[in-house]
């Protein structure tokens, strides 16, 4: 049994500080952590079990890397474990590369499909910090607050936030500006509904994006 497979999973909510990430400490010096600095406080802890980083007491990330992919099933035990166990709304951001890309289609399926779970690509640990970032903003942000505010967190993390709706079946660049326009962060796009997707994109694309991010009922 490897030691991923005995790690605690740890499914309690934590304490997230305002405008803070805590982070695994196995991730210290990564190039997540350095993308971090300055942006928002990462706070490295030991015995966060098989989370990778919190964001809010209600959310939190698991990392699959694409050396996860390519080793085999042990990423899919550790998501399991965690599902099963977790009352916490889980972010699965998975590193989509060429080495990677043939493994995607099932990765998706599995993490999105039977798992219920929302998928992230990105391209690499410098991508994921920045959606890191957007993600942090959007959860530590009152929803009353100025609209005017509420438009500068996505500038951050524009180019990776495009690329990220890009990968979802049927979106070109030109869909995912449009998207953008409408759904200005990551989390107002997973939560649409296939109407309100219908009016940007139309109904079958607006299906396809609908089952990207939520479970197949």
């Amino acid at each position: 049994m490897t030691a991923k497979e005995t790690t605690p999973v740890k499914a309690g909510a934590v304490s997230v500080p305002y405008g803070h990430v805590i982070g695994n400490e196995k991730w210290r010096g990564s190039q997540i952590a350095q993308g971090l600095q300055g942006k928002i406080k990462l706070i490295l802890e030991d015995g966060l079990g098989l989370v990778d980083f919190h964001l809010s007491n209600r959310s939190c990330i698991l990392y699959i890397s694409e050396a996860d992919l390519v080793a085999g099933n042990g990423f899919k035990r550790r998501l399991v474990r965690f599902r099963n166990a977790s009352s916490l709304h889980g972010i699965v951001i998975v590193e989509k590369t060429q080495i990677s890309d043939q493994y995607f289609p099932a990765v998706q399926k599995f993490i999105v499909l039977e798992l219920g779970m929302t998928l992230l690509p990105v391209a690499n640990q410098g991508e994921a910090s920045q959606l890191i970032i957007q993600l942090v903003h959007e959860q530590s942000k009152d929803h009353t607050s100025n609209p005017f505010l509420h438009k500068k967190c996505p500038q951050l993390v524009e180019a990776s936030i495009l690329r990220t709706v890009q990968q979802i079946p049927g979106v070109g660049k030109t869909k995912a500006l449009l998207l953008l326009q409408q759904f200005v962060s990551i989390h107002q796009l997973c939560n649409a509904s296939v109407q309100d997707l219908d009016l940007v994109v139309g109904q079958t694309i607006a299906q396809q994006i609908h089952a990207f991010f939520t479970q197949t009922k």
